[in-house]
Formats: structure tokens, sequence, C-alpha cells
């Protein structure tokens, strides 16, 4: 593809950042509108933390640009590497939260719409799980969030995560029973009620 690309014909992911490598700036706009906004919902499901979340989308789209120059175009879907890239990010992340990071330090977030007592207890819900998800192993953790947060389908997963879908199955079917034994004691305290 050639620095010539015009914004009205749609084209790849690929396409745009191998425009965006060859020094097409509105290449990169388009991509960054496409997929900034997935990589920031991503970030933010897994982190439970507004401004951790803007910090690894940043990080997660500094590092598309670099790769940029090297892109081979039909090895991997853009958006299929800058999930597992943001997967990735938050993992860290989450892993250095096992140092303890009490809910008083947790900012709230800037939204007023709901109720203050139902934002604190959302706010409760999210962080309990992504600590949850920090103590399960790396592969169950990664499969989960990718499928019940966000809304993957098992094969799309099973190519990030470059593995088979009956892996795939078996992670998140593992992970998910791990998670209910590690919020089991928790159930009154978030705010859910055996009926």
């Amino acid at each position: 593809m050639n620095t010539t690309w015009d914004p009205k014909v749609s084209v790849s992911d690929a396409d745009l950042l191998l425009a965006f490598a060859q020094g097409n700036g509105q290449a990169a706009r388009e991509l960054t509108q496409r997929l900034l906004p997935r990589v920031l919902a991503q970030a933010t499901r897994m982190l439970a933390n507004p401004t951790e979340a803007e910090d690894v989308a940043q990080e997660a789209m500094l590092r598309l640009w670099k790769i940029a120059p090297d892109w081979r175009a039909g090895t991997a879907q853009v958006s299929t590497w800058l999930y597992q890239v943001t997967a990735n990010l938050c993992t860290d992340r989450l892993r250095r939260r096992r140092g303890g990071v009490s809910l008083d330090q947790v900012a709230e977030p800037p939204d007023e719409t709901p109720s203050v007592a139902a934002r604190m207890q959302t706010q409760t819900r999210l962080r309990a799980l992504s600590d949850a998800l920090a103590e399960l192993p790396e592969r169950q953790a990664t499969a989960v969030s990718l499928r019940h947060l966000e809304g993957l389908s098992n094969p799309e997963i099973a190519q990030i995560m470059d593995i088979s879908v009956r892996s795939v199955e078996s992670l998140t079917a593992r992970g998910k029973r791990a998670l209910a034994a590690i919020l089991a004691g928790r159930k009154a305290e978030l705010g859910y009620h055996d009926d």
C-alpha cells in the first residue's frame, strides 16, 4: 500500500498500519479511532481503574506504532495482536497489585450519574473481580477476561492466545470455577444474596 491512502475507501487495519509505517498520519488517526476505544474498554474492564486503563491503552497503542514498520500483513489481525498486548499489560499491572492495594487508595470514578453508594458497590465488585483474576494463573485469567469481559468467541480467543479452542474452553471453565471459589465468601460484602 502506498502513502496516498484515501480515507474515503474502506481499508483493513493492516493496510492502515502499513500506510502509517510509510508516513501517512491520516492512516494513524483512522486506525486510532477504530482501535483505541476497544483497547481502553478492555483495559478498564480488566483493571477496574480508569487511570490505569488509560495508561495501558496508551502503552498498547505506542507498541503498535513501534512495530508498524515490521508488520507483516496476513500473519495476524492487528486487532488480535492489540488485544493480546493489552491483556499482557493488564496482567502485569494486576500482578503488581498483589502487593496489597487497599480500597482506600482507589480513586472514585468521576461519573456522578449513579448514586455514590451504587458507584462504591460497583467499584468494590470490579476491584474484587480484578483482584480475584490476579490470583488465577495467567492463562486462565486471560481466557476468562477475553471471554466474559470482552465477549470474544472461543475461536477468537484461541487465535489471540495461540492455543486450541478446546484449551480455551478448559481454561475458561477452570478459571470460572476458581473465581467462584475465591469470591464465594464475599457475596454479602459485594451485595449478592442467595434467593
